[in-house]
Formats: structure tokens, sequence, C-alpha cells
């Protein structure tokens, strides 16, 4: 679930990973919002103590401030500040001290990469490291070549390590046109490739393609050497004319239609990182402008976004995964993560259901007093909202070979089992039992409640046990909170030897209390999944 982190720099856990691991957010002290920093920010007061000079920072000079009122960090070799910062850091100072004098760039980039810290961050700038900081070499480096300045459809010869393994599994690309068309091939050498793996924006001459494959990523990133129309494009997801997918061999076209009927000499202007194939970690989020077409009321405090594609751009996102929106607030980037939902809960079974791959759909709980849902909710339809590729480590396989699904949801940690509900039921037929155990306040917080009571009528399979910490007096159902009885009384496996798989997401203290209690009650980590952030 990924909308009940407050956005902030560094905000605990943007990726997805076990509650063993996750750190909770702290309570913060009055005055110390995320508001309250970005003014802090804008006061002109010297957060770095320097009186605005930059210096170069040595590896000796850096590890002499390790203590919290006098705390210096190195992301990519630049140094900042974060004395002031400790305060305002949702995670707590003691997960800021973790990287305390030292360079923080892994430490970063395991739980929060997503954030945009050289926006947050600054005015607490020091400067840059006067030694650059010893990083692990990349599996696969990028290409540099002199043939890199055309591209021609001759294929660059790539750099890898000197395996024959790495080299023959390397993705590569070629290029042909038609009097009306050009047509990209990527050939990435894995099977099973589908449409949520292959992600492509194309819009005033910039073409990006990525593919992922596991944890790699193999990017074609030009800048083409004529227009195209994007009516082709902006038509792919119901005619499939924009890509084509031979998904047994791993082949991939993209098919653009030429604005003129002329002969291309070449594709065009390789950019940064083009024909790259390296760890997803290492690649930059890319963000594209989606715009605002409606907004429906879900409950009292929770709304339903529709944000629509553009015309040029393909992106499925996968069950389980999240997209980052980001927001310019007060002059200063923020970014925060959600999972995409579907627009209903699908109760036709027949098959699996049919989207139109050009909306996307978040449920976001407004917060009278948080200023990004308040910026976001501000937001008219037509506006525009800046959306991420989506990231996540969840993989139907997962689910796949269970025969026990139990989703423990706490308020909108809901959003990230809308998806897996609908394709548990629809596609994976192995299923014995798919089991929602839904924790709120109060009635009035139940997301979808009809609809998920429909949904249990409709499929036997399925069942809802919606549970309320602060009931009304005429509540019949179940009340209290996460707990080891509760979870002993619905969580158990259809068969003594069946294979379960537990998803639970919701406030790290729901998270991190229900995996204690599954544990105590005999459930393996490998049987839970934990969606947090």
């Amino acid at each position: 679930m990924l909308n009940v982190t407050p956005p902030a720099f560094p905000a605990p856990g943007s990726q997805q990973r076990a509650a063993a691991g996750a750190r909770s957010k702290v309570p913060l002290k009055p005055g110390r919002s995320l508001m309250d920093w970005i003014r802090l920010t804008k006061s002109g007061k010297d957060l770095t103590g320097l009186k605005g000079r930059l210096i170069e920072v040595t590896e000796d000079e850096l590890s002499k401030h390790n203590k919290k009122e006098d705390c210096w960090i190195c992301i990519r070799g630049f140094v900042y500040n974060v004395t002031p910062y400790m305060e305002y850091h949702p995670g707590g100072e003691d997960e800021l001290m973790r990287a305390a004098g030292a360079d923080g760039t892994d430490l970063f980039d395991q739980v929060h990469r997503w954030v945009n810290y050289e926006s947050m961050l600054k005015e607490c700038l020091v400067g840059r490291m006067a030694v650059k900081p010893i990083a692990a070499p990349k599996e696969v480096s990028s290409i540099v070549s002199e043939d890199k300045k055309q591209l021609n459809g001759v294929l660059p010869e790539k750099k890898v390590l000197a395996t024959s393994s790495a080299k023959d599994l390397s993705p590569s690309y070629d290029w042909f046109q038609t009097d009306s068309l050009i047509t990209i091939v990527i050939y990435t050498k894995q099977k099973d490739m589908n449409a949520e793996l292959v992600i492509v924006d194309c819009r005033d001459k910039q073409l990006r393609g990525e593919i992922i494959m596991d944890d790699h990523s193999y990017l074609v990133e030009v800048d083409l050497d004529h227009e195209v129309s994007e009516d082709v494009a902006g038509n792919f997801c119901v005619l499939h004319h924009f890509l084509n997918i031979a998904e047994k061999v791993g082949k991939v076209e993209i098919i653009l239609s030429k604005k003129d009927n002329i002969h291309w000499k070449m594709l065009g202007q390789p950019q940064e990182g083009h024909n790259t194939f390296i760890k997803c970690t290492d690649r930059g989020l890319f963000y594209r402008k989606c715009k605002l077409v409606s907004k429906t009321q879900v409950t009292h405090d929770t709304k339903l976004f529709c944000l629509m594609l553009p015309k040029g751009t393909h992106l499925c996102i996968p069950t389980g995964q999240h997209v980052y929106l980001k927001q310019v607030i007060a002059g200063t980037e923020v970014i925060k993560p959600y999972t995409p939902v579907l627009p209903f809960l699908s109760l036709d079974f027949q098959e699996p259901p049919c989207h139109d791959g050009v909306h996307i759909y978040l449920m976001i709980k407004i917060y009278s007093h948080g200023l990004f849902t308040q910026a976001l909710d501000h937001l008219q339809i037509g506006d525009y909202i800046s959306v991420s590729n989506p990231e996540g480590n969840f993989k139907k396989s997962q689910v796949q070979t269970s025969e026990d699904l139990f989703l423990l949801a706490g308020g909108t940690g809901f959003t990230p089992m809308v998806k897996l509900l609908n394709f548990s039921l629809t596609e994976v037929s192995c299923l014995r039992t798919v089991k929602l155990i839904f924790f709120n306040k109060t009635e009035d917080d139940i997301l979808w409640r009809n609809q998920l009571e429909q949904l249990a009528l409709k499929d036997e399979r399925f069942e809802v046990q919606f549970i309320l910490s602060q009931p009304s007096k005429e509540w019949v159902g179940k009340q209290g909170k996460i707990s080891s009885s509760l979870l002993s009384e619905f969580v158990k496996r259809s068969r003594r030897d069946s294979k379960v798989l537990i998803c639970i997401c919701g406030p790290a203290p729901f998270t991190e209390q229900g995996v204690q209690y599954l544990k105590d009650l005999g459930y393996s980590q490998e049987e839970i999944h934990t969606f947090t952030a």
C-alpha cells in the first residue's frame, strides 16, 4: 500500500520489502511538517553553516561530521549537511544517522531512490566529494562508440562483462522502414515477454522504449530524425497498431507512422542511456505528464482519481506494483508513491477483464493536513500531473503457485489488493480460497464495501471479513485491531499442507505487527508478502 506515508526525504521504504526489514515512520514535533521544511529552506537561513560557499570534501573531512548535532551525508558524490533536517525526517533521526559521515548512496537507493533529494536538500548542499566514492561496477555498461552518433540500423557493439553468457543474453535492436511506417525491432532474447514489460513514450520526436527483464532494463532512446504521427500511437491500446510482441521469442516491435512519407536516412540521434542494459535500480525513474479526467468520491475522505496517459505512451502497470506522482509544491518537487487500482471490481469471471490501457486509476485518501493530497485534491479536471514508470517486487507467480490466498488490508492498504483480487479470481484456477480481512476504523471508512460483498456472493472461493476498531453501536460484525487471536480465527490453511500466500498492507505498525503475529502462528517469511511504503 502506497498512500499511507507522507511525502518527504527520505521517506522509508519506497521499494516493497519484507516488514522485518522495514522502518516505521516516527511522530514529528509540531511545526516539523514537510511544508514547514519547505518554508525553512526558503527563509534565507544558512542551513550548511558555510555562508553560501561550496567546498570540496575529502573522505576524512566527511567522516568527522558523524553526530546528530553535526551530520553530513554523501549521496552520489554530493555532500549535504542534514543536521537541520533531522527533526523533519519522517523516518526519524536514527535512520539518517545510519549514513552519518559516510557515503549513503547505497542505503538511499535501497529504500527511497525515488525521492528528489536534490530539490529537498538543495539548501543543505555543502559541496562535492574531492575523491569520487568508489562504486561497484555495473554488470553491463553502456555503449560509447563512434557509431553512436548516427543510428542507421547498424547495431553498435555492446560492452559487457567478459563472459559469453552475458553477451548472448544482452538485448539488441534494429530498425527498418516502409513508405509510411518506421519499425524499431528489439530482440530481448527472453521468453515470455509481455506488454507489461514494455514501456514506450513517443512525443515531439522523442522516442523512449524500455524493456524490463527481471531486475535489468534495456533502453532505446532516440531523438527521431523526422516527425511521426501520434494517431497510430493513440490507438495502439485498442487496435494494437503501436506495439507487436512475439511473446515466445521475445521480439518487440515499436511501430511508428511517418508524418511525411519520405525516406529516412537514419533513425535519429541517440540520447543518454540509449542502447544500454543495466540494473533497474541504476536507471533513473522516467515521468510523463498525465491528464486528470475525473475525480469520484469513494468514501467521506477517499477519492478515485482517473488519469489519462499521453497519446504516444504504452504503459501497463503490473499487479502489485506502484507508480510515483510528482508535483511542484511551493517551488519544491515532492514525490509520493501510489498503487493503481481498477475502475471497479469485475464480477464476470469468464475471462480476464479487458482494460483500455489509456487510463490509470488511483484511490487516494485526502488528509486534511496532508500537503501532497491536498494539492492533488485541488487539481482541476484537465490539469496534468507527472506519473513515473512502475516499480515493485511482487511477482504473479507467487499467486499462481498458491492454493490459499489471504489479503490483510488496513485502510487504504486495500489499494494493492484490488488488482490482486481481480487477477486471482479471473486467472488463477489453482486457488481454493481467497480471503480479504479488511481492517478499518468505522463503517464509513470501508472502501468499495458493496462491490466486495457482491464479489463474495458471485464467487464461492472469495470471502471478505470487515473488522472495525471504532464501530458504532449498530455494528454486528467483528471489531478490534489486528491481533494474533483475530488472525488465528481467519487465516487458516484449507488443508494441512496447502500452499499459502499472505499479502499484507497498511500503515507501518499494522504491517509490522501483522507479520510478527503471522510468524508466531507458524507461517514462514516465504509465505508472507508485504506491500510497504
